[in-house]
């Protein structure tokens, strides 16, 4: 009863952890399309010591609840998916920040295009992560199954966004330097939506015993 207690205690703070991380990736998109240094500045200097505290803070509680109760069979599988998805969230982390620093050095200058892309792709990404986690605490299969769906779509968005910038970068070398970036801040949205399609395919295996690669599982 005790380690159900505890076990429920850090399943919140682990909700809470990535609903900081979302937060992150939000505001580092907004604050690439306001042109908001503050914002992004935010991301960096306060939100990523704060995500670094959760990871230290959930490892902690997971390894003492391991130590103080020596739990076994589901529980223990459970605690140690929670540090793993802890220490995702904590890339994850790296990769809003990763964005933000780009972002500073693109809202300097003139836009290359209208953003429209990255930002559709962010809120796909960040529905991804939301639910991954979801998926996770609820012990939902068919929702980690679509979390691992969706991830092709943000593959689809980045290389359309790779695509026209290479065409921008072609036609006029005077955007090179500024595509590269926006580029790059595409990359890193799409190393997150892999992180959740990560977390996703663990919920589907501790779920329903079935291992899923590669976007396919074993009844295909």
């Amino acid at each position: 009863m005790i380690v159900e207690k505890k076990l429920v205690n850090i399943k919140e703070s682990l909700v809470r952890f990535a609903s900081l991380v979302e937060s992150m990736l939000e505001r580092s998109i907004k604050g690439l399309k306001e042109k908001d240094k503050d914002l992004l500045l935010g991301v960096m200097e306060n939100d990523e010591p704060r995500a670094n505290e959760f990871e230290i803070e959930l490892d902690e509680q997971c390894v003492a609840l391991i130590a103080q109760h020596q739990p076994a069979g589901k529980t223990l599988r459970t605690i140690l998916m929670i540090s793993k998805i802890t220490s995702t969230l904590e890339r994850m982390g790296d990769h809003a920040v990763n964005i933000c620093g780009h972002a500073l050095y693109l809202i300097e200058k003139p836009q290359v295009k209208p953003l429209i892309d990255i930002p559709r792709m962010a809120e796909t990404v960040m529905g991804m992560l939301d639910d991954s986690i979801h998926s996770f605490v609820e012990e939902d299969a068919v929702l980690a199954k679509d979390v691992c769906e969706r991830d092709s779509i943000v593959d689809g968005l980045r290389d359309q966004i790779i695509r026209e910038l290479i065409t921008f970068m072609t036609s006029d070398p005077t955007t090179i330097e500024r595509s590269l970036h926006l580029i790059r801040i595409a990359n890193n949205m799409e190393r997150v939506a892999d992180l959740s399609t990560n977390i996703s395919e663990d919920v589907i295996y501790m779920v329903e015993g079935r291992v899923i690669k590669h976007h396919v599982d074993d009844e295909n």
